[in-house]
């Protein structure tokens, strides 16, 4: 391993790098986006069955320890001032959830879009080591000319081994996302139902 690293060049040192912060937010973020953690099943089945019973402060104890509870303390908060105002307050505080769900995210695609440009950038070096070894000398040791082809291939394949993983991973969390995005909303519209049902007509 340290060869292969001594072999790509300094450029090895930040796409190492990469790679190890590319790991930890990979498994960070695939923790915290359980869904049990974040869309409890039975929540709004537990929080339904306090509000029929009256006992609202059970209601709201509930809500505490999930994504989805903070949306419906939201509802709670604002029950009172009419199903709408609680659809509201309940929209702004998911915006504020969706974006604690996709903390980190940014940061992994950065790395899957800069790991190829860092190992093409390896290439480019690589490759003027190449040249600058022939321009000196017409008869340039074959070691030299060997030794800038592997750094400028070592460097591309190290940033592609980075890039593809860390792509793959952060469309998945992408669309993990969004998925938990939708059950929350889906809770979320039942909640203000059981709140403030809509009037038949």
């Amino acid at each position: 391993m340290v060869d292969f690293l001594q072999a790509g060049g300094w450029l090895m040192v930040p796409l190492a790098l990469a790679s190890v912060v590319a790991l930890a937010i990979c498994i960070e973020r695939a923790w915290s986006l359980r869904r049990a953690r974040i869309v409890p099943s039975h929540l709004l089945a537990d929080v339904a069955g306090a509000v029929r019973g009256d006992d609202m402060a059970h209601a709201r104890s509930l809500c505490t320890a999930s994504a989805l509870g903070r949306i419906l303390l939201a509802g709670f908060d604002n029950a009172a001032r009419g199903r709408d105002a609680m659809r509201e307050a309940m929209e702004d505080a998911a915006g504020a959830v969706v974006h604690d769900l996709e903390r980190y995210l940014t940061a992994l695609g950065t790395i899957a879009s800069i790991s190829p440009l860092m190992g093409l950038l390896g290439t480019v070096i690589g490759m003027i080591r190449v040249f600058s070894a022939l321009m000196r000398d017409q008869a340039a040791e074959v070691t030299v000319l060997a030794g800038g082809i592997s750094e400028a291939l070592v460097t591309t394949a190290a940033g592609l081994t980075v890039a593809i993983p860390a792509l793959m991973f952060h469309r998945y969390l992408l669309r993990k996302v969004d998925d938990l995005t939708v059950a929350m909303e889906h809770q979320a519209t039942r909640f203000a139902d059981l709140l403030h049902p809509e009037p038949q007509s």
